[in-house]
Formats: structure tokens, sequence, C-alpha cells
């Protein structure tokens, strides 16, 4: 019977076992497709100082972290609520002097003080991959490429791919469709919220355009070519071409140039991840600054939750087990398991195999189905 203090906080959950087993296959299949790619897996800390968290990222909220005091040094800790800056940290720090371009994937809990709207969960599951020492469009197309493969080898089908450039407005701002830097924040934010209304309001009725400059790859890259009248936007859009050439017809493509949402601390290029049978982006990445050192990266990361919800039923079906009677042959048993059977042992004479999930019972020493 639940008790009272046995609930837990709004936004965490407990992952029962068929869910915690399609984590565990899917977080592998995921880092073994990185590790293929030539990314070496690290492994941050869930703690650190809130300083380090905040100090390797443009745009990284310290608000939204679980915050509390370290007992010996009586500065702030924080729970990670991103490990993109942590291997910015790492990058940095411990492997300043690896050979660049550096190659590093992760995977663990991220936790934030408090959910936003769109996103319930306070604790994910991230996954991603970091190609530290360059921004360039061959980085970038290995990055959309690395992240497809990942999604690809965990069974997720029907991908899409949404292209944005995060600067599009401060690019424009400065000589093309000049707008005054105070303006500039309320000017990204009606062009986010696709409000035309709002832009005009703003201040920003000449970056109307960019509104309709969205939707299939090949005719909103052709819009926004044509927006370009001074040129300023050519070596991105030579860019994004570069890409999506890269891609070919593996996913579909798409452009909305002036999303924001989730590349708070992008430069020149981002991406989002879509797939069929989920609801939200499965991931994002794109190219980036690591403060401090001022070093290029390009990465991505990836969310558990929609890569399942994209999974569908097909990652809820049950397993097949093998029951081990009393008194069962341990080397028939030792032999099945090499073979990839799972087995679950009696303690008891009055145990049903079914009844704790088994398909299979132990014969002498061949498995029978029950």
């Amino acid at each position: 019977m639940t008790q009272p203090d046995d609930l837990l906080p709004v936004g965490l959950e407990d992952a029962l076992p068929v869910r915690a087993a399609a984590i565990t296959r899917a977080m592998r299949q995921v880092l073994s497709a990185m590790d293929a790619n030539g990314y070496d897996r690290v492994r941050p800390p869930l703690v650190e100082f809130e300083r380090s968290l905040a100090g390797r990222m443009e745009g990284v909220a310290t608000r939204r972290m679980v915050r509390f005091t370290d007992p010996d040094s009586l500065r702030t800790l924080a729970l990670r609520s991103d490990m993109t800056v942590q291997v910015g940290r790492i990058a940095a720090t411990s492997l300043r002097d690896a050979p660049r371009p550096l190659r590093l994937c992760y995977a663990g809990e991220v936790a934030t003080l408090k959910a936003d709207q769109l996103d319930p969960a306070r604790q994910r599951l991230q996954l991603g991959a970091e190609l530290v020492g360059s921004d360039s469009v061959a980085a970038a197309s290995e990055a959309v490429g690395v992240a497809l493969d990942a999604l690809e080898a965990a069974g997720v089908t029907g991908l899409s791919v949404d292209f944005t450039l995060p600067d599009i407005v401060d690019t424009l701002a400065e000589e093309a469709l000049p707008i005054p830097v105070d303006r500039r924040e309320a000017v990204r934010r009606e062009l986010d919220m696709k409000d035309a209304g709002g832009l005009k309001a703003a201040g920003g009725e000449a970056y109307l355009p960019l509104l309709y400059a969205t939707g299939p790859f090949d005719e909103a890259i052709g819009k926004l070519a044509a927006l370009d009248a001074g040129g300023v936007l050519a070596s991105r859009i030579a860019g994004l071409r570069e890409i999506a050439a890269s891609l070919g017809t593996r996913v579909r493509l798409t452009l909305d140039p002036s999303e924001r949402h989730g590349f708070e601390y992008q430069s020149w290029f981002g991406f989002t991840l879509h797939a069929e049978g989920a609801r939200g982006a499965l991931g994002r990445g794109g190219t980036y600054a690591i403060k401090g050192s001022d070093e290029p990266a390009t990465g991505f990361s990836l969310y558990m939750e929609p890569i399942l919800e994209a999974l569908g039923s097909a990652d809820a079906a049950p397993r097949e087990a093998l029951f081990l009677p009393l008194g069962h042959d341990r080397d028939a048993a030792a032999r099945l398991r090499t073979e990839g059977w799972r087995t679950v042992a009696a303690l008891a004479e009055d145990e049903d195999p079914a009844a704790l999930g088994c398909t299979h019972v132990l014969e002498g020493a061949e498995a029978k189905p029950l």
C-alpha cells in the first residue's frame, strides 16, 4: 500500500523493469554507435561547483539548477543540468593537450530544479557526443551523421532533421538589417514565437520574411538565399547546403532559420532531431565555443524519453526466460547463459515459472517451452 511519504516529487518517476531494460538497451546501442565513429566515452561527476557549470557555456541558467552548499569548501554546488558543459570543462582542462579534433561521448542523468512548460520531467538521461576543436561544415556534417547513426542503431525510424541558424539575428543586425543592440533580444523572441505583429512592434519589421523562409529544406533555403541581398548569409547558406548534401536522401530535411528554442549557446549552426511517433524532439546539436578556452566545438545531445516514445511498444515486448528447477544441472544452465539465455532459478518447490515471467523450463540439459 502506498504511503504519503512514498510519493515522488513532481517531474520524477521510477523506471520499472520493462522500461529500465528498454532504457539500458537503447543507451548501449547509442553509445556503441558513437564508439564506432571514434568517440571516446567520458564520465563527469553528477555534482560540481556551480560556478564551473555556469562558466563554460553561454546561456547556462544556474537558477534552474538544484544547488546546495558544500560542507567542505562552503562553496555552492549544483547538480548538473546539462552534460555538454562538463565535457567542455574536461576538454579545456584534463584533455587540453590531447590531439584535436577531440571526439568525446557521454551518457548520464541530469536534473533541473523546476520543469519547463514544454517538458514536465525534472530528471532525464542525456546522451551525446562532442567534437572539440572544430566548428567547420565538415564537423557539422559529422555531428548530424553520428546523431543519426546513434538513433538508427537504437532502432528509431522515420527520422527528420530541422536546421537552424542560431546567430542569424545578430549577423543580420550588424549591417544588413540594422537593429539596436537593446532590441535584438525582443526580435529574437518574437521570431521564436512566430508572431508577426509582435515582431513589428519590437522593431523587426525587416525580419518578417524570415517567418516564411521555413519548411522543406530545398524550398526554404531558396527563400532564405533570396532574402540575403547583402550576402552576409552566403557562407552559412553554402554550409547548410553542403551539410544537406552529405545526408542525401537519408532523412527528411527542413529549415527554420530563426528557431532558437533549445539553442542557448550554439553559434552559426544548429539542428533538431525528430522521429515519427515521438511528440517532442529526440535531441539537438550544433556549433558552439567553450568559454574560457574559446575553443570551437560541434556536438549534439539526445534524450531517452522521446527515444523510447519513438520506439513504441516494440521495446516493451517480454523477453524469453528459462526457469531452473530445484536441483537443475548447473553446468547446463551456465552453458545456456553463455548462449544468451536469461535464467530464473527456483528457490522453492511451489514456484510457478509462468508467474515469474519464464517462457521455458530446463529439462535435463535442454530448454523446453512451457
